[in-house]
């Protein structure tokens, strides 16, 4: 027989689901790739255009970026390959993939738009 969930319980998994839960107001990656303010770059990863990003687009690049590695890593374990294989690999096809008008930031570190 389970036991019930205890007020305390309760309270804990709604606050660890807030914590963890993006805010319905947080910046999409749709949006900010749409009103130019985050890019790709060479390396797989994403990056700001700006040169002084808003939080809440630092916020957003910092969390895709992480969860990028970490599948990067995974991809390349099981390949048997460096990291920075993978990230130059998945890198080329954002960029072969981005649409019209994403920002993608060549190797000399300029942002152009396609």
């Amino acid at each position: 027989m389970m036991k019930p969930i205890t007020r305390k319980l309760l309270s804990r998994l709604i606050l660890s689901f807030l914590i963890i839960a993006t805010p319905a107001w947080a910046l999409s990656l749709d949006e900010a790739q749409s009103k130019g303010l985050v890019g790709e770059t060479p390396s797989g990863y994403l990056a700001s255009v700006s040169p002084s990003p808003n939080s809440d687009t630092r916020r957003l690049i910092n969390e895709i970026n992480t969860k990028r590695k970490a599948a990067y890593m995974d991809i390349a374990t099981k390949a048997g390959v460096a990291l920075e294989i993978i990230e130059i690999r998945i890198g080329q096809r954002l960029y072969d993939n981005a649409q019209k008008g994403a920002f993608l930031q060549n190797p000399q570190g300029k942002w152009i738009q396609k």
